[in-house]
């Protein structure tokens, strides 16, 4: 009798948890889908140049981060809506970087990203050509502001995002090492060069740029270490290292970096789920949104890969989940809490649950891919 009663129980709790998981599933399909629809409805037209106090083509990096987002938000929900709004806005760029195939500005480039991602799924030379003519020609250009070297191009953290995977991405798509390599040399110097680097390995954290270096610090004495900064920078490690074999030296090199970001930034998430704007002060201590879902997005992805411990991890990518959830998506999809344009913790201030960010697009971006990562986490065993 004892043994049919607790062969019940095992059944009706196993029912009673992959009842859940259904629905934790859904429920986040539910608001990925929300959060997107709102964006695509505000801007219906994908065409059009965004219009925040100026005119700007809507390839500019704001936007392309959001298709990043919405790429992967295709991957697991293939609506032929994601697909036709990327394309229609893409032709209309004639899939070219931001100002042509002369720039080397990591910003301007941020575009090509996606275009190669619609190159893999659909094909279509014109998708990379005009990307490959623009790393080709920067790869042999040299640097006025570094020395006249062929690097030095990536000044700012936020960079390292913008570029660094699309010279991975060319590389596994033409087997060209050349793109790879280039792109490492660049990535090194701004760690390990620039400003004596930006990247402090004690604490496994990154300054925005030069002018953030210690001694610079924040009001209570604090390091300045910038979220969506060190945001940019984990997301990137995750973008190319997912285009590299795990037995490569460079994909061990990245995972190292990424290791150690991910310590930190475990260390310093808040209670609600949320890391600050400056991540290990207390100035401006308050939720923020974009930061938040570039961390999910790294934790998430790796802990599917075995890099991170679930038991460590989990917890506190579901912490973020729930805290963006609950506290920064608004019934219509719009999303609060979220850091407008800048360079550190202090832009966009005083952030709030009803303001609108000067740019509303890449936070969705962002938003969407660590929603994704969270997806894929939750329904890894499926």
């Amino acid at each position: 009798m004892k043994r049919w009663i607790t062969g019940v129980v095992c059944v009706f709790l196993a029912l009673t948890a992959a009842q859940s998981r259904t629905c934790e599933k859904a429920e986040t399909m539910q608001v990925l889908r929300r959060v997107n629809n709102y964006f695509m409805g505000r801007y219906a037209d994908p065409t059009l140049p965004t219009m925040v106090k100026r005119s700007r083509t809507s390839n500019l990096w704001t936007r392309a981060v959001y298709y990043e987002g919405l790429m992967a938000l295709y991957e697991i929900d293939p609506d032929a809506r994601y697909a036709d709004y990327t394309d229609r806005w893409a032709a209309s760029h004639q899939w070219t970087p931001r100002y042509g195939v002369t720039t080397c500005n990591a910003d301007d480039q941020c575009c090509g990203q996606t275009y190669l991602m619609r190159y893999l799924q659909v094909g279509g030379d014109e998708k990379i050509s005009k990307v490959r003519e623009n790393l080709d020609l920067q790869m042999k250009t040299y640097n006025p502001k570094a020395n006249n070297a062929l690097y030095g191009w990536w000044t700012w953290i936020d960079a390292i995002q913008m570029a660094m995977p699309l010279y991975f991405q060319m590389t596994a798509i033409t087997h060209d090492q050349r793109y790879q390599q280039h792109a490492m040399m660049m990535y090194r110097w701004s760690r390990n060069m620039l400003a004596g680097g930006l990247f402090n390995a004690k604490d496994g954290l990154w300054w925005r740029d030069a002018d953030y270096v210690a001694p610079y610090h924040e009001p209570d004495g604090k390091p300045c270490y910038w979220s969506r900064g060190n945001g940019w920078v984990y997301a990137a490690l995750v973008r190319c290292m997912q285009q590299v074999s795990p037995k490569d030296k460079v994909y061990k090199e990245l995972k190292k970096d990424f290791l150690a970001m991910s310590r930190a930034l475990l260390n310093c998430q808040r209670e609600d789920g949320f890391w600050n704007p400056s991540l290990v002060s207390t100035h401006y201590a308050m939720p923020e949104t974009s930061g938040t879902a570039l961390f999910l997005y790294g934790m998430a992805w790796g802990i599917r890969q075995g890099l991170l411990d679930e038991r460590k991890y989990e917890p506190a990518c579901r912490r973020a989940w729930q805290g963006m959830v609950q506290q920064a998506v608004h019934k219509d999809g719009f999303l609060g809490w979220m850091q407008g344009t800048g360079k550190d913790p202090s832009a966009g201030q005083p952030l709030s649950y009803d303001r609108v960010p000067d740019f509303e697009d890449y936070g969705t971006g962002c938003f969407l891919l660590g929603g994704v990562e969270y997806y894929r986490m939750i329904t890894r065993d499926e």
